[in-house]
């Protein structure tokens, strides 16, 4: 056994003793008596949210394959797939070993191998998930030569690896552009025992957040028009995509009109937060068409100056890329003060709040944020009655 098959191996059984099932509180809590911060997660809203993406895809002839680096849980991808989802997205191998430890067995990893560690890792991960249910599908976008040659070198005659070729064409983060690459490669994976070409995948990431609804369709459908090129390249060769993937939660109302896409890897609207809030409707206004399920709770601590307050919650608590979190509270703004904590303002008719009392916050990045915590803790009824595991946490491998 090779360096990298032991590693792979020690790896997953690293995340397989990761707990992911419910965990029942002795007692229902009100949000008050939680530790703070505390990841508040209301599953009422959250199976509304799954429950609406999948019925608006539907009309359309789509169907979701959501990404999973939004919230890590494999809880949240089941309800997925049973509101009828036709996989789920992982952003790396680490990701999809907690999925298939927990039970999800059709997972796209939609970053590219280059490694001999990783490719060890997804022909295990394809093993186990057929071994668990011969129907499972394990894919993994594939954007070069050198990576499928590094892919194939892991992967016997009896594995069943799908690929799919990534196609970029104007973000500049991974995939390729070259039609003769992807022809290459449709090639490589069709021919080869142990692999099967599964489709093709293009993300635009650069288009999710532009602002203006109007923007944002202009952008995308011109970049799908690439796209279909290469897919009627591929078709003229006698090689038929059955995934034609890609999109996100800030198209999802503009892709699903485009008639060769098959599903959308929408993410962020399982909880949203105030980075998409900003982005424009359709019909103008702010980005809402699915509720607001993630929240964190912060404590007041102190109160240093008449001006302002200081709650529990800074950089450790919300991810810092997109922004301060939004207070749920109207007249108030939030600014961060460090690690451990963040300052509270009152603007127009606001008021402050005193000691001790709890805030709720809109995250500005849920995926970066959702990373940064064990658990979340899950309400129902205006009652905290379980923890989630979220056992994808930290896995960036």
């Amino acid at each position: 056994m090779s360096r990298s098959s032991r590693l792979a191996a020690d790896l997953l059984a690293y995340v397989t003793r990761r707990p992911w099932q419910a965990e029942p509180l002795s007692e229902p809590l009100p949000l008050d008596a939680l530790p703070t911060p505390a990841l508040v997660l209301d599953a009422d809203a959250l199976e509304r949210n799954v429950a609406r993406m999948a019925a608006f895809l539907a009309q359309y002839g789509k169907a979701p394959r959501p990404h999973a680096k939004t919230h890590k849980c494999p809880l949240i991808a089941k309800s997925q797939l049973a509101q009828g989802a036709v996989g789920i997205c992982a952003a790396k191998t680490g990701e999809a070993a907690a999925l298939v430890a927990a039970g999800v067995h059709q997972v796209l990893v939609t970053s590219p191998v280059a490694d001999p560690l990783r490719a060890e890792l997804l022909a295990a991960l394809a093993r186990q998930a057929r071994d668990a249910d011969p129907r499972s599908r394990i894919d993994v976008v594939v954007d070069s030569m050198s990576g499928f040659e590094t892919l194939r070198r892991c992967v016997s005659s009896a594995d069943d690896l799908g690929g799919v070729i990534d196609i970029d064409v104007a973000m500049g983060r991974t995939g390729t552009r070259e039609r003769d690459q992807i022809l290459a490669l449709a090639d490589a994976l069709s021919s080869t025992p142990g692999f099967r070409f599964a489709g093709v995948q293009h993300y635009a990431g650069q288009v999710m957040h532009l602002d203006g609804w109007d923007a944002r369709s202009a952008r995308s459908r011109e970049l799908w028009q690439t796209v279909e090129e290469h897919v009627f390249a591929l078709r003229e060769r006698g090689f038929d995509p059955g995934i034609i993937t890609g999109g996100g939660t800030g198209t999802f109302d503009i892709d699903c009109r485009e008639r060769m896409i098959t599903d959308l890897q929408v993410g962020s609207y399982v909880f949203m937060d105030q980075q998409y809030r900003v982005i424009g409707a359709s019909g103008g206004g702010l980005f809402e068409p699915f509720e607001q399920s993630l929240s964190v709770l912060a404590t007041v601590i102190s109160q240093p100056r008449p001006s302002h307050v200081t709650v529990d919650a800074g950089f450790k608590a919300f991810a810092v890329d997109a922004g301060p979190p939004q207070p749920l509270t109207p007249g108030l703004r939030y600014r961060f003060a460090g690690d451990e904590h963040g300052v509270v303002l009152a603007e127009g008719e606001g008021t402050l709040p005193t000691l001790g009392a709890r805030l709720s916050f809109v995250p500005p990045h849920c995926d970066p944020t959702v990373n940064l915590y064990d658990a979340y803790w899950v309400l129902r009824d205006g009652m905290v009655r379980e923890r989630w595991p979220i056992p994808a946490r930290g896995l960036s491998w």
